[in-house]
């Protein structure tokens, strides 16, 4: 009994290594996809080939998504840095000696009081 058991155990291997030989000539021909059970699986087949063009489209859109942001976050740091640039050169320009310094040098006409202005009160009667 041993014995017949031992020798089926030999011919299954060596069934088995044929299957195997003949399924990679078979996957390497195509014959493989003309299976009736490869036909039934087509539907979910195509579901997970969808599934992967669509992962990859999403990473390649989150990708340019974050390449737009550091780009927005660079124009950002230099249109504040532009914009204390702008801010401290009207300051200093508007001065009072800065002002009077641009009406001298563009020969205005104008003169600098000298004298506080005064409030006017209106009585109400």
């Amino acid at each position: 009994m041993r014995k017949g058991r031992n020798i089926e155990f030999i011919e299954d291997q060596h069934a088995q290594k044929e299957t195997r030989k003949s399924s990679f000539r078979n996957f390497i021909d195509g014959t493989v996809l003309t299976r009736e059970t490869v036909i039934k699986q087509l539907p979910y087949i195509i579901f997970v080939v969808f599934l992967a063009i669509l992962y990859i489209g999403n990473r390649y859109h989150a990708e340019k998504v974050v390449r737009e942001t550091v780009s927005l976050q660079n124009e950002v740091k230099e249109l504040r840095a532009e914009a204390i640039t702008t801010s401290a050169e009207l300051m200093s320009k508007s001065r009072q000696s800065a002002v009077t310094k641009m009406v001298e040098e563009n020969d205005l006409g104008l003169e600098e009081l000298l004298d506080p202005p005064e409030k006017i009160v209106l009585n109400k009667k």
